[in-house]
């Protein structure tokens, strides 16, 4: 990444239906345009999961437009930072890059009292990781 490039982060889980696309529209939300944000998943969903959308409707986050997205090499490579929420094995590595593996629950499945706590724990980890990458 040179100084002129924003910095960018890949968010991967396995569906791209819950973990993942909060993580981005949450850092979408905080970063605005000084960060380039991309979600993915090794074997996409047909669709986000609503329970996910309804957690971030709460906290004045529209992830509805969302559709989850197939993980490419390329995606991996076009990222400075990418964070792994559950799939770190079918991950590509390419030297160079900053990896996270955050260990968050599954909210496939999981009522809105389940995923609130999940929502929450990614809010946290995204302003930290915010303050590094933006430093």
């Amino acid at each position: 990444m040179t100084e002129t490039q924003k910095p960018s982060v890949l968010f991967v889980c396995v569906h791209n239906a819950g973990r993942s696309q909060m993580a981005a529209g949450r850092l979408r939300e905080l970063a605005g345009d000084r960060v380039e944000v991309r979600s993915a998943g090794s074997m996409p969903a047909a669709h986000i999961n609503p329970v996910a959308v309804q957690a971030m409707q709460e906290v004045g986050i529209d992830i509805t437009a969302e559709q989850p997205k197939v993980l490419t090499t390329e995606s991996v490579q076009d990222s400075d930072v990418v964070i792994t929420m559950g799939c770190s094995d079918v991950c590509p590595f390419f030297p160079g890059k900053r990896y996270e593996d955050w260990k968050l629950d599954d909210p496939a499945g999981q009522g809105i009292d389940a995923v609130r706590p999940i929502r929450d724990d990614i809010k946290g980890r995204i302003e930290e990781l915010l303050t590094e990458i933006l430093a």
